[in-house]
């Protein structure tokens, strides 16, 4: 194999395994909403204390799907 070939193919297994995680993110952010619909089905009261916690961790999950995007086509275009 010759070693373009091989380090083409390097930037693109490692951009599709980059890809995981915004895979990870969706999972994330449905744990994220359903843990707090389950809480606050036990509790509605205190839910409206908890909304702003809600997007932070919604926020978050979403970064880290974003972030593993952009390692990914750093690996593809910039290397």
């Amino acid at each position: 194999m010759e070693l373009a070939a091989a380090a083409a193919l390097g930037k693109f297994i490692g951009a599709g395994l980059a890809c995981i995680g915004m895979g990870g993110s969706a999972v994330g952010v449905g744990n994220i909403v359903g843990n707090f619909l389950s809480g606050a089905l036990r509790n509605p009261s205190a839910a409206p204390g908890q909304t702003a916690m809600l997007f932070i961790g919604i926020a978050f999950a979403e970064a880290f799907g974003i972030f593993s995007f952009l390692v990914a086509l750093l690996l593809m275009f910039a290397l």
